[in-house]
């Protein structure tokens, strides 16, 4: 119906099944919590069954529907919303319930409500969410966060080195799903990557290749991350080259370093830096013409 905040084409078969959902917009830093769910689509070959209402959610002026027109036809128009995805896994005693979404410009109780209705209906008892922060720490770094609903969840994450999130401040739709499926008797997740301040403009395959080995094992499934570490030592090669011909990064890099070696990574975080120097690394990797 053109009310209803999720159109289902089909509902799937799943076995236990966990949901993780990632969102593009304000938690999605260097792309990486969009980018693993379109990872995790592509490499556990999930198929999508059910779409977001957008014009429920999303103001087409904020976030523009991109359309394709050619030779004066206008062939397609795609507005914003997100569409969730299953995968039943091999080897593993659960199956995956994924979304991918641009994050609601509006009706955000209204947009969780029907997501954790759906998860219900499939008898999902595990919500995992993904986002991503500009941080003050190294691109050389791996830094996870995040918060859990229970003891339990929040020992197994410190014992996977995921450092538990103090925070104060404006919050994402994340904490919403948390809260609100709190009530509902889901156990929740969320994780977060610190990605550096000084890196824009590319995703950061080293952070999603620790993503996803830490969701792997929290899900129980395998994951080929081969791809990603191979995207990450190419990467991690050029970033390495812009610095070496640039001495106020060198500096900049070479303070954040001192302060993590004088004491912990506690000691370092917080609100990113704004006078720092910053590589657009689309700038560079842009090819010449």
């Amino acid at each position: 119906m053109q009310h209803d905040p999720i159109h289902i084409h089909r509902l799937p078969d799943l076995k236990y099944p966990i949901c993780i959902a990632g969102f593009e917009g304000w938690g999605n830093a260097l792309d990486v919590s969009k980018a693993m769910i379109t990872y995790l689509i592509r490499k556990l070959d999930a198929e999508p069954f059910a779409s977001i209402n957008g014009d429920l959610f999303y103001r087409f002026d904020e976030s523009r529907p991109w359309v394709e027109i050619e030779g004066g036809v206008l062939k397609s128009i795609d507005p914003p919303g997100g569409n969730f995805y299953t995968a039943n896994l091999a080897h593993s005693e659960h199956g995956l319930l994924l979304l991918r979404a641009t994050e609601p410009h509006v009706r955000w109780y209204t947009f969780v409500e029907g997501v954790l209705r759906l998860c219900k209906e499939l008898q999902v008892e595990t919500i995992i969410t993904l986002g991503s922060m500009y941080d003050n720490v190294l691109h050389s770094d791996t830094v996870i966060s995040g918060f859990a609903s229970t003891p339990e969840l929040l020992h197994t994450l410190e014992e996977r080195d995921i450092v538990p999130v103090n925070y104060q401040g404006p919050g994402a739709i994340h904490s919403l799903f948390h809260s609100e499926g709190q009530k509902l008797g889901f156990q929740c997740i969320s994780l977060w990557c610190h990605c550096p301040y000084y890196l824009q403009g590319t995703t950061h395959f080293g952070l999603l290749s620790a993503l996803g080995e830490t969701l792997s094992f929290l899900c129980g499934f395998e994951l080929d991350r081969t791809e990603l570490d191979v995207s990450w030592k190419e990467l991690n090669r050029q970033i390495q080259s812009l610095i070496e011909k640039n001495p106020e990064l060198q500096k900049m890099i070479e303070d954040l370093r001192k302060a993590k070696v004088r004491g912990s990574w506690e000691t370092i975080k917080g609100s990113p830096r704004k006078d720092g120097k910053v590589i657009h690394i689309e700038d560079f990797l842009r090819p010449k013409s």
